[in-house]
């Protein structure tokens, strides 16, 4: 009976509470959370903390994203407004009141907001009555000295954190004498200069953060005595010169956590010296100071019991210091990267110490490899990371494996060569190990590696080991999950690939480059944890494995570049969400593009098919990826036009390759929403038409490429307003009408190749980018004389003109173009003489003045011209994506460099197309031809002329002609 009256009890409880809570938030809450959204609402921006709340819509306001309700009472305890507001929308000033409504606020965040203060009479004193507010952050805003006055009136607060604002000179924190509450301030990244503490207050004050301010000269940290309970101090990178600290039995006996990074004092030694006034610290983060000195602190520091992390990133050290730091017995962590090593340091100096050592990393710290000789006694290491410390020899007689316990190795980026020693199979804890870029040598199936029970992730790239890619001697390794070998020498084995089963799922399997061909291993068929995939450069062959997609969900990144993959690309049967880069490049992939990829693979970022056979139409379901980044379709043998929802759906494309297909029509509709396109190449194809005004929306466009295609129509003037823009690459069209003066704003121009068109007009004076390197305007309409263009361009390194009606004297602008490899003004109506200032470029490899109307003196210096060989690259900037098993970068993809050069001999045109670096000409008749010459001096013929470099298409009849061709 007393059970059955206890369960009524019990419910009645459970009811009470039931019925005290509510269905959403306070209406008072809400109304005031709809007054602040004017304040804190950047409407310029998608991340907008209300534009994601459906505040309007949802009357809940305790599923808005800002907000943070009390489960059982529905009043609001935590609001999150920072970020609210864009650098243009300038100061402003707040209304402290708008917040008195939420009583119960425990956590307010208003960071990032450019606040500069409070509305006059309505300052945080207004928020006095909110008795539970704990949390409050007001950083990276723009407050002054004052908002010191202010806190004074939220006395439960907590947390303080007033970080990147104006606060200036001495910071006087008397007010805060009665805020025992308060356990964290934070005032970095301001311009402190003196701090002044109220005497006997803030005894509560656990972590105080002064880093990055204006502290300067000395710092008496005994001024930090009466914070009897602070655990964590930083005065990180402030200039200070000297510290005077606090004898041992008085004041911070509680400092566990001290921060030192990046001050002024010259002797780090002394300042180590001093750590023995904290004897409770835990942690020491001296980074970026200066140990050169020869020390011994060893007595000094023997009251250093508790320190167990030891941070020294970026200093000067003398190795002696190592004798001090080995008297911290209970050291666990030592971090040491990036420090420049002075002195020696004998092994007996060390001796027995370091045992308790657990970590230690010395990346980019250059040291011999004898220190391993003082790693070795290091026994309880687990983590040993020496990434890039030019370490150069062998591993054998080193006493690397002498780590029982050692989970975590590191020692790519080295100069070690040899086999791995065979101990190495003696690191059976051993998890993780990357001796990636070095020069080890010797074949995986005989290894050591195989021995590594414990291993999870090995990574080998970048060396000469020979590696079977069907990985059998690691098939009993059962907690492999990664497994990295690219570069190197990547075969298949005799015969068949075993059938047997290897006992780990791999999560990552990169063999990228150099193999000697074959077939896919089988075990892949049985591996369906797979996230990164990267068989690349292998020349494999066989069918397209569709079945990577069809059997690992989780996939993110499948590169299959360069090989002879032959057959149909398939989807699976499944959405593959988390698909994030597919690269089949360079393969022999046939047939359509499946229309439904943009449904099945819609959250790619990149999306690599070209150089392969497909066929048919771009499926317009490529428009449903929304996060694509990187789209490369080109030398395939595409038709029909560029789908709409392409352009529609696609807004986060920067490049668009669709070079070199049998595509058609006009190139975008008005229906263009291709904002971040940074990079378009469609040359090679059928298009029609003008180039649309949508595409202005472009507005970061850095490079344009629609060369052989059959575009007409002026040249847009809005072009010029693009300023990011690099390349302007439209040869071989039929374009009509004058370069638009708008070009002249162009000062990122690097190369403009609007040759064979119909440009009519004069060369606008006004452009002369100056860096600009290569203009190809041959083979157009030009008129006018040359005047002032490109005087101020002295980068340029191709100037092509001809085949125009330019006419008037060659420019003595020229004369100043340093870097000039190539001038081509053939076939216009220049007279005059030809310049002596030409004698000057001394970078000039071809020039050809023929068919003008040239007269007077050859001058001397162009009679015999030593052929200057320079190994500038100078060729047009095309691109091709390249492979990769990671998410492409931001920034443009690896180019495909080549440019055309045309050039007159006798009288015959020829155009060599490839790496301009490798053509030498210089030729007699490139200067007379149809020209009125008279000479003084005698010629200097070339009796054997090459003529390899184009075979069969040039004839060599009269010894007249110099030309001199290198194709290696």
């Amino acid at each position: 009976m007393a059970l059955k009256w206890l369960w009524v009890w019990v419910w009645g409880v459970v009811l009470m509470f039931v019925s005290l809570s509510t269905e959403g938030c306070w209406e008072e809450e809400r109304v005031a959370l709809l007054q602040i959204k004017h304040f804190f609402n950047n409407f310029k921006s998608h991340e907008s903390v209300f534009n994601h709340t459906n505040s309007l819509q949802n009357p809940d306001c305790c599923q808005w994203k800002i907000v943070k309700c009390n489960d059982s009472t529905g009043r609001v305890i935590s609001l999150k407004l920072s970020n609210t507001r864009t650098l243009d929308m300038g100061e402003w000033y707040l209304n402290a009141s708008l917040f008195s409504a939420f009583q119960q606020l425990e956590r307010l965040d208003l960071s990032y907001n450019l606040i500069a203060g409070f509305v006059e009479n309505e300052d945080l004193d207004r928020l006095s009555r909110l008795s539970k507010l704990q949390v409050l952050r007001l950083g990276s805003n723009l407050f002054n000295n004052d908002i010191l006055l202010s806190i004074v009136a939220l006395s439960s607060l907590e947390v303080l954190r007033l970080d990147g604002n104006r606060l200036k000179g001495t910071i006087n924190l008397q007010g805060l004498d009665s805020r025992n509450n308060l356990q964290v301030l934070d005032l970095s990244s301001n311009e402190i200069e003196k701090v002044v503490l109220p005497k006997g207050g803030l005894s509560s004050l656990r972590e105080l953060y002064l880093p990055d301010n204006g502290l300067n000269g000395i710092v008496d940290l005994s001024e930090l005595n009466s914070l009897h309970h602070l655990e964590l101090l930083d005065m990180s990178n402030n200039k200070i010169d000297k510290f005077i600290f606090p004898k041992v039995d008085t004041g911070l006996r509680e400092l566990k956590y001290l921060h030192l990074d990046n001050v002024s004092i010259h002797d780090g030694s002394k300042l180590l010296q001093s750590m023995g006034s904290f004897p409770s610290l835990m942690r020491l983060s001296l980074q970026y100071n200066n140990f050169t000195e020869s020390t011994n602190t060893t007595v000094v520091l023997h009251n250093l019991t508790n320190l167990e992390e030891l941070y020294l990133d970026g200093s000067s050290l003398h190795i002696s210091l190592l004798q001090s730091i080995a008297a911290f017995t209970s050291l666990k962590s030592l971090s040491m990267p990036s420090c420049q090593m002075h002195g020696i340091l004998g092994l007996q100096d060390l001796q027995p110490n370091f045992k308790n050592l657990k970590e230690l990393l010395m990346d980019e710290t250059i040291i011999d490899i004898t220190f391993l000789q003082i790693i070795r006694m290091m026994t309880s290491l687990e983590f040993l990371s020496l990434y890039n410390c030019g370490l150069q020899g062998t591993l054998s007689h080193q006493g690397i494996c002498e780590f029982p316990h050692l989970q975590v190795l590191r020692l790519s980026h080295n100069y070690l060569m040899g086999e791995l020693p065979s101990c190495f199979a003696n690191l059976t804890s051993l998890e993780e190990l990357d001796i990636s870029s070095n020069h080890f040598i010797g074949n995986i199936s005989l290894s050591p590696l195989k021995a590594l029970i414990s291993i999870q992730h090995l990574t080998l790239s970048n060396n000469h080991f020979q590696i079977p890619i069907s990985l059998e001697p690691f098939f009993n390794l059962s907690l492999l999950w990664d497994f990295e070998g690219n570069n190197n020498e990547i075969y298949a084995e005799t015969g068949s690939h075993s059938s047997s089963t290897p006992k780990f799922q791999l999560n990552t399997i990169m063999l990228s480059c150099c193999g000697d061909g074959g077939i896919l291993p089988e075990f892949l068929h049985h591996q369906h944890d797979l996230v990164k995939v990267d068989f690349s450069h292998n020349n494999l062959t066989g069918e397209f494995p569709n079945w990577f997609l069809e059997n690992n969900i989780n996939l993110e990144n499948l590169v299959l570049a360069n090989n002879s993959l032959a057959g149909l690309l398939q989807l699976p049967n499944h959405s593959l969400m988390g698909l994030r880069t597919l690269d089949i490049s360079h393969n022999l992939v046939q047939g359509h593009i499946p229309k439904e990829i943009g449904e099945y693979l819609p959250s790619l970022i990149s999306l690599n098919l070209s150089r392969n056979a497909f066929d048919g139409i771009i499926p317009s379901s490529i428009g449903d990826m929304n996060e694509l980044q990187i789209l490369d379709l080109s030398f395939n043998q595409l038709s029909g036009k560029i789908p709409e929802h392409l352009a529609e759906g696609c807004i986060s494309l920067n490049f668009l390759v669709l070079s070199n297909n049998s595509l058609q029509g006009q190139i975008f509709s008005a229906n263009f929403n291709l904002t971040e396109l940074l990079r378009l190449q469609l040359d090679g194809n059928h298009f029609i038409g003008k180039i649309p005004d949508s595409l202005s929306k472009a507005t970061n466009l850095a490079g344009l490429y629609l060369s052989d295609n059959q575009l007409s129509g002026r040249i847009p003037s809005w072009l010029g307003n693009m300023s990011s823009l690099e390349d302007i690459i439209m040869p071989n069209n039929h374009f009509e009408g004058p370069i638009p003066l708008e070009f002249c704003r162009l000062n990122s121009l690097e190369v403009l190749n609007i040759a064979e068109n119909n440009i009519s007009g004069s060369l606008p004076s006004c452009f002369s980018p100056w860096s600009i390197k290569r203009v190809h305007l041959s083979k157009n309409r030009l008129e006018g004389e040359l005047k002032d263009a490109l005087y101020n361009s002295s980068f340029l390194v191709t100037l092509d003109l001809g085949y125009n009606r330019l006419h008037g004297n060659i420019p003595t602008w020229i004369g100043k173009l340093s870097h000039l490899t190539y001038l081509m003004l053939s076939n216009n109506n220049f007279e005059g003489e030809v310049p002596t200032f030409l004698c000057q470029l001394i970078e000039l490899r071809l020039l050809d003045l023929s068919h003008n109307n040239l007269s007077g003196q050859i001058p001397p210096c162009l009679d015999v011209t030593s052929l200057h060989d320079s190994n500038y690259d100078l060729s047009i900037k095309k691109f091709s994506i390249g492979s990769g098993t990671t998410p492409p970068s931001p920034g443009p993809p690896p180019m495909r460099k080549e440019e055309t050069i045309l050039f007159t001999t006798k009288t015959m045109s020829y155009s060599y197309q490839g790496n301009s670096s490798h053509l030498h000409v210089w030729n007699r008749s490139l200067l007379q031809q149809n020209n009125r010459f008279y000479s003084s001096t005698s010629w200097k013929f070339d009796q054997d002329p090459l003529t390899k470099f184009v075979p069969q298409l040039l004839e060599w009849t009269n010894p007249a002609d110099i030309f001199e061709a290198q194709t290696n």
